[in-house]
């Protein structure tokens, strides 16, 4: 018997739409798992910036605990990679969230060396304004080099500010929301870990008896 042509089309037309939507289904998978490698390269790079790897010896980017305190670090969970060396703490670098960007939340990393001074600060994503309040990232301006070394203590706790409300840090020219609302949130973390420092490293007694 012979088929119909139009029955033949139809069998074509699926096995082509079922081959397509394989290749599609292979090739996402694919580019998920470089997608995934490629975040995981990058965040590497930044956590080896902020915590230089001669001064840790383990797995940062395994060694996490989450944390919930929204008010102070921007989001409902916040990730923390916890460095250390010979099982004792060397540095906390939290996933702060700034969630009064002038075009949205703005994404931090956040590291806190266990003296309580800053290992420094990266953004990791943000919908700033081109030109004005993208200079927030490293590879506009060095202004985010400036919360580098600093504490609570340095500058004082009142000087946690832009110049244009009395405090330290420089604001941008006709952008000044953006860096306002990145120091707020880089003192609220700091706050954060002067407040839970013995509670970051919850292993850390254990690994000092052994």
């Amino acid at each position: 018997m012979i088929k119909h042509p139009v029955s033949v089309a139809g069998i074509l037309l699926a096995l082509f739409a079922t081959a397509g939507t394989a290749l599609v289904a292979v090739t996402n998978d694919l580019t998920a798992e470089r997608i995934a490698e490629n975040e995981r390269q990058a965040l590497l790079s930044n956590l080896s910036a902020l915590v230089p790897i001669e001064e840790i010896d383990n797995d940062i980017v395994s060694d996490t605990l989450i944390v919930r305190q929204p008010d102070l670090l921007g989001g409902e969970e916040t990730l923390v990679y916890l460095g250390r060396k010979q099982g004792k703490p060397v540095a906390a670098v939290f996933t702060s969230v700034v969630p009064n960007g002038y075009s949205g939340p703005i994404k931090l990393l956040v590291a806190v060396h266990n003296d309580g001074t800053l290992g420094g600060v990266r953004v990791i994503s943000h919908k700033e304004t081109p030109g004005l309040g993208d200079k927030i990232e490293e590879n506009r301006s060095d202004w985010i080099h400036s919360f580098d070394g600093k504490s609570l203590s340095n500058p004082k706790f009142s000087r946690w500010k832009v110049k244009k409300d009395g405090g330290d840090f420089d604001q941008f020219t006709g952008a000044t929301i953006t860096p306002r609302a990145i120091v707020a949130a880089v003192k609220n973390t700091l706050i954060y870990f002067d407040k839970h420092r013995e509670t970051l490293f919850p292993n850390t007694r254990k690994a000092e008896q052994k």
